[in-house]
Order: structure tokens, then C-alpha cells, then sequence
């Protein structure tokens, strides 16, 4: 599976992150009945693979793909395929955790803010990159920097709202990724 399989048709990535196995499922499927295709839940720290576990069990059941987010450390990325999720997301662009997420036969979408970042990504690889923290780069730099990356898709994430992701997709970010924004059902539906 590829990136463009696990992104290419999804506009919206609710991000779970910080919760228990339970809480985790629950959200999850809050986001999957408002019409969100795929969710990730965050494993920063070793006790989280337990609620990406979860969340991948539940999406299996429906169908549905679960990515890994915060996948900062080799043993990150093989942990989230040995439970299942169908990529890996980090925050950073880190060549150790992409080759780890690669070996274990997961996508990884490395985070970038600044054009160097973006250049040292794609000459890995990666046609797909999460832009972080989206909100503070603000929509005006995907429309720059599209110029001289013009075949790079972005998944904007970090402190992104309902409100805001609209302009977000309209300046060229392929996705948007809503952490505690992504709560709001309603809010979920009007941007798919």
C-alpha cells in the first residue's frame, strides 16, 4: 500500500491522540459515522501502541485504515506494523524512521516547515508530506510552496479547526489532519 492508496481520495484525518484504548475506539467511530475514511491515533510514547491497536482492530472490522502519527523512533515505526496500521506519520523528517517505517513495508509521511526540509524529503522519496504545524505556516505557504514543488501533496496538520481547514485545502494542502477539532461530528461532515 502506498500513500497515495492510504491519502489520495481522503480530504479530512481526525488525529486521536492521548487516550486510552476505550476512548480511543470511541472517537475513532465518531469520525468514521461523520464520514471521515481514516483516522490516526498518536504513539509518542511506548503505552500508546495499545490504542493504535485497538483503533486498528475497529477499523479492520469496517473496513477502514488507521495510520500511526508521532512515529519518532525506529522501534516506533516497527511497532505500529506489528499492530497493523497502514502508515506512519511523524511530526519531523528523521532518513532512521523513514527507512524503519520502509523495512517494516509501511508508507511514512514525514513532517517539514521550511523549503529545505521539503527538498531533503523528496530527494528520499516521499511524495507526500505533513505540513507542521500547519496553523502557524498558515494557508499562504502551501500556494509558495507548490512554485518549486509542484508535484509534492501536503497533509496539513497542527491547530487546524473546522473553521480554518477550508482555506487550508483551497491554497493546495491535499488533507487536513484535525486533533481536538475533530471532535465536532457536524463540523466533521460539512468539509468532506
Amino acid at each position: 500500500m502506498s500513500l497515495d492508496d492510504v491519502l489520495g481520495s481522503t480530504r479530512v484525518m481526525v488525529i486521536l491522540r492521548d487516550l486510552g484504548p476505550a476512548a480511543t475506539v470511541e472517537r475513532a467511530e465518531q469520525a468514521w459515522a461523520a464520514g471521515v475514511r481514516l483516522v490516526e491515533v498518536t504513539i509518542g510514547t511506548a503505552d500508546a501502541v495499545d490504542s493504535l491497536r485497538a483503533a486498528v482492530e475497529a477499523g479492520r472490522a469496517r473496513g477502514l485504515p488507521v495510520a500511526a502519527g508521532t512515529v519518532l523512533t525506529p522501534d516506533a515505526a516497527r511497532a505500529a506494523a506489528a499492530v497493523g496500521a497502514v502508515c506512519t506519520v511523524a511530526p519531523g523528517f528523521d532518513p532512521e524512521v523513514l527507512a524503519a517505517s520502509r523495512a517494516a513495508g509501511l508508507p511514512h509521511l514525514p513532517g517539514v516547515a521550511t523549503p529545505s526540509e521539503v527538498h531533503r524529503a523528496v530527494l528520499a522519496g516521499c511524495a507526500w508530506l505533513k505540513a507542521f504545524p500547519a496553523a502557524s505556516l498558515g494557508p499562504a505557504w502551501f500556494t509558495a510552496i507548490r512554485g518549486p514543488y509542484p508535484g509534492v501533496r501536503f497533509v496539513a496538520t497542527g491547530g487546524i479547526t473546522p473553521a480554518t481547514a477550508t482555506a487550508f485545502l483551497e491554497a493546495g494542502a491535499r488533507v487536513v489532519g484535525l486533533g481536538s477539532a475533530g471532535g465536532d461530528p457536524a463540523a466533521l461532515a460539512s468539509l468532506l
